[in-house]
């Protein structure tokens, strides 16, 4: 795997990279727009530059996008839903014209209207996405989720099915995330486990669709269904979850991005790059 973490934009989208190499990052993650606002700000021809400049060197690599937490392609309401949309198909056109190959995504919560209606909501959504970026490069990768109220994406089978019936569904693929899938209730802490869950996955989704991996502690037990993350090792998955999952020959060479608590300060990515590196030496 080629570690790194989620890093902030602040100041410009190419100031992720100092962040990144002053904490040892081999792989990094960014918002390709700021988070908490729907409003997107004109990308600038110099902004472009760079940060193409800033990923020529190849030191960090590969760059993932990650979608604003704001938008629900699985909503019953038309305005967000059609909000969700079009912000979205701007963030893939981002990526593109950036350079960046994929932008994950959280699958959505269906507000009550149940699963089926919630998962034929996002497929539609997926699908007006795709259209309005025929030609573009970048693709979507569909995020494991831990099943948070009426959040989408905690079982396999979710993904596999809007992998299916999304209209031009070969441009999309999946992000792991260790404490979501762990969180939903996939044991990885013991070698059966592990091994159970990823059979699992490769048999619903197909590991060839697997082209990133967040790795998060797990604040709740499993099964809890709890979306907290904790810095590695000192949540419910444990070092020996990680350890496994790190030493899979099956993730060599995708990138394993945290997204771990900063605590206000970036030395706590540092701190847990370290920690994941022993387990890949172990």
């Amino acid at each position: 795997m080629r570690l790194g973490a989620h890093e902030s934009i602040s100041g410009g989208l190419h100031t992720a990279f100092d962040r990144a190499r002053s904490v040892g990052c081999d792989a990094l993650q960014v918002f390709v727009k700021p988070n908490r606002a729907w409003k997107v700000p004109p990308l600038t021809e110099e902004a472009i530059i760079l940060f193409r400049a800033e990923a020529a060197t190849k030191a960090i690599h590969p760059v993932i996008g990650h979608t604003s937490y704001l938008l629900n392609l699985a909503s019953p309401d038309d305005e967000l839903w059609r909000k969700s949309i079009d912000t979205l198909v701007i963030e893939l056109k981002r990526c593109d014209l950036l350079g960046v190959p994929w932008l994950v995504l959280h699958p959505g919560a269906h507000v009550g209207r149940g699963e089926e209606a919630g998962l034929t909501r996002m497929a539609e959504g997926l699908g007006e996405v795709h259209s309005a970026t025929n030609g573009v490069g970048a693709g979507i990768l569909l995020e494991t989720m831990a099943g948070q109220g009426t959040r989408l994406g905690h079982r396999f089978e979710h993904l596999a099915w809007l992998l299916e019936y999304t209209f031009d569904g070969g441009r999309l693929g999946v992000c792991f995330d260790t404490c979501h899938v762990f969180a939903a209730g996939y044991e990885l802490r013991t070698a059966r486990g592990y091994s159970s869950t990823m059979e699992a996955f490769d048999r619903i989704i197909g590991l060839d669709r697997l082209k990133a991996v967040h790795l998060n502690d797990s604040k709740g037990d499993l099964g809890s269904r709890k979306d907290r993350h904790e810095h590695i090792g000192r949540g419910h998955i444990g070092l020996t979850g990680f350890r496994r999952l790190l030493n899979d020959p099956r993730m060599a060479g995708l990138p394993g991005l945290l997204e771990t608590p900063k605590d206000g300060a970036l030395e706590k990515d540092r701190e847990n790059l370290t920690v994941l590196r022993r387990l890949m030496a172990a």
